[in-house]
């Protein structure tokens, strides 16, 4: 298993070295460091003179790749590619752009309140989409099915943001049951501020999520140890849940667990149209100061907690099914 690890994290470095080169190719080229300058000083009544000090107080007046002015091995280190984006495989995210603040400090601060965010979502989806997943498949093929179906559809068909400005209306603002927007740590107050958000976030989830189980869930009982189970004199729930659930684990374990780094990362309309300080706040006010430090950031640390998230289902896969051995 360590051996299978360490090479997993091995190949995890490729990737995630394309992942900055192509961030790094679209900051730094398309998008070049003078273009940055006078979109943060303001491309009106800006002089080249500040422009150039801009760029040497953030280092950006260097060369891309490679220095032909330093010595080896300054060459490659006196760069803007190894001062800007190889400290991130560290997970050194250096100062913001606009206001100099250190962006990982900020991102320590932030991230508990994502996750105070997205783990009751995470969690209380997780457990209605599967048993309402079972249910639906329980009744295949009747009308309890065709009307799950058809709701689920209309979920999914609907922007979150309607949800967010509906349920922000409708519960806060007529019913006045919990607050518009807002945020405290503190945990009494906190489940007043997070209640509406996550139940928007879990309203948001269930459609997707009950189609995708129910699939999975209607394979498994059409497969022949399922009919073996019922000819045995089983119950359909026996079934349904001692043998069908346990089969499935693995195309669920997928969905899951690939599913986290989005909560964590894409609750960007939940954290800002309700003032939660998480990370999803953190990129659209990065997006909109133009703070590209932050965004590249963002985009890397959103890579890291992608590629984790596979190896973790492929070490899950192993002790889901015993049958699988990790090599």
């Amino acid at each position: 298993m360590f051996a299978y690890l360490t090479r997993r994290i091995a190949y995890a470095f490729p990737i995630l070295l394309g992942v900055n080169l192509l961030v790094f190719v679209l900051f730094f080229y398309v998008n070049t460091p003078k273009n940055m300058a006078e979109t943060i000083l303001g491309e009106k009544r800006v002089t080249q003179e500040q422009i150039d000090n801009w760029l040497r107080e953030h280092n950006y007046h260097l060369p891309r790749f490679v220095n032909l002015q330093e010595r080896f091995p300054s060459t490659f280190t006196q760069t803007i590619f190894w001062q800007k984006s190889m400290g991130l495989f560290a997970f050194r995210f250096g100062q913001s752009d606009v206001d100099n603040h250190d962006i990982s400090a900020e991102l320590r601060k932030r991230i508990p309140h994502s996750v105070a965010l997205a783990l009751p979502i995470f969690f209380a989806s997780l457990l209605i989409t599967i048993a309402a997943a079972m249910i639906v498949a329980f009744y295949r093929a009747t009308y309890i099915d065709y009307v799950a179906l058809v709701t689920c559809v209309l979920m999914m068909s609907i922007s979150l943001l309607f949800y967010i400005i509906g349920g922000q209306y409708l519960f806060a603002i007529h019913l006045r049951l919990a607050p518009v927007s807002g945020y405290d740590a503190q945990f009494p107050h906190l489940v007043k501020f997070l209640i509406l958000p996550v139940f928007i976030g879990l309203i948001g989830s269930i459609g997707g999520g009950v189609r995708y189980y129910r699939t999975i869930f209607l394979e498994e009982i059409n497969k022949d140890y399922v009919r073996t189970a019922r000819a045995k004199g089983l119950g359909e729930g026996t079934v349904l849940f001692k043998h069908a659930l346990r089969n499935a684990l693995l195309p669920i374990l997928t969905n899951v667990i690939v599913s986290i780094p989005f909560l964590i990362m894409g609750n960007l309309l939940l954290e800002n149209f309700f003032g939660i300080p998480g990370l999803g706040s953190y990129m659209i006010e990065a997006i909109g100061k133009q703070d590209f430090a932050v965004i590249r950031s963002m985009a890397f640390l959103g890579s890291v907690l992608y590629i984790g998230a596979l190896i973790i289902v492929e070490v899950s896969y192993s002790i889901a099914d015993p049958r699988i051995r990790l090599q």
